[in-house]
């Protein structure tokens, strides 16, 4: 019998931006370890596919299209998303937003229109998100998981991205606070910083081959992350097993951070 404090059976859990890359990873180990899930996302088609495959597990799916920069849907959403569950235990707070390089040669001529687009989904929606699920732990008073997506780039600096950047390293921070402020509530809040990750968003950019001589290297497993990489990390937060773990930075990143250089790269 495998380790019960990684069983998910009864649990029910929210995870923004889950019909793709990251979130769809953390999805499918969660469901995989006895979890009912709603995924939140806006494209027909990932929504559809991302449905299917999390159905393979058994468990109860809801799917919902809710734009996370909207205040009041996201506070419709997070309470259909309870509803419909019959609770909420966990909460991933994982729908975001690229910065769009290339699209200005200097922060200096970044419009406040482009620093909105992305600030107002990475940072405003990742707290609409987190509010709202937090009012509901806290009506439960059982507890539960916050957790959000964070990101190197909130962490080193990076020209052109610096709007992301700054809703990355926000967000992270607001786990840490909360967590001061909820964890006699019973209530854990944690952040993933995932590094370069695979994706079909990402795939062109991070294998074109000027990139991969730039950063492979300093991986110390030696390939990009894909979004599999997230679901045990994603069981581990959502599950009792870490109900002494709050205000937690987990990088999962492949080494990158750990050296400039990796011998035999």
């Amino acid at each position: 019998m495998g380790y019960r404090g990684l069983d998910l059976t009864g649990k029910a859990v929210l995870v923004t931006g889950g019909n793709s890359g990251i979130g769809l990873g953390m999805a499918e180990g969660m469901a995989e370890a006895g979890a009912d899930i709603a995924i939140w996302g806006q494209n027909p088609d990932k929504n559809r596919a991302a449905e299917a495959a999390l159905k393979r597990y058994g468990r109860k799916v809801v799917l919902l299209n809710h734009n996370v920069a909207d205040e009041a849907a996201v506070d419709r959403g997070v309470q259909e998303s309870a509803d419909r569950l019959g609770r909420l235990d966990a909460c991933f707070a994982n729908a975001g937003v690229s910065g769009r390089i290339g699209k200005h040669t200097s922060f200096a001529e970044m419009t406040t229109e482009e620093w909105h687009r992305v600030t107002s989904v990475n940072l405003d929606g990742v707290f609409f998100t987190v509010r709202a699920a937090v009012r509901i732990m806290l009506k439960q008073g059982q507890g539960g998981s916050i957790v959000v997506t964070g990101s190197q780039f909130g962490r080193m600096g990076n020209p052109l991205v610096e709007h992301y950047a700054a809703a990355k390293a926000g967000v992270e921070s607001l786990m840490r606070s909360m967590a001061t402020e909820f964890g006699r509530d019973g209530i854990r809040c944690n952040t993933i910083v995932p590094g370069y990750i695979d994706t079909p968003l990402t795939h062109a950019r991070i294998n074109a081959p000027e990139f991969i001589a730039d950063a492979m290297h300093r991986h110390a497993i030696g390939r990009w992350g894909v979004p599999e990489d997230f679901a045990g990390i994603a069981v581990f937060l959502a599950s009792d097993s870490s109900r002494w773990t709050t205000g937690q930075s987990f990088v999962i990143d492949g080494g990158f951070n750990i050296a400039a250089k990796i011998k035999g790269a």
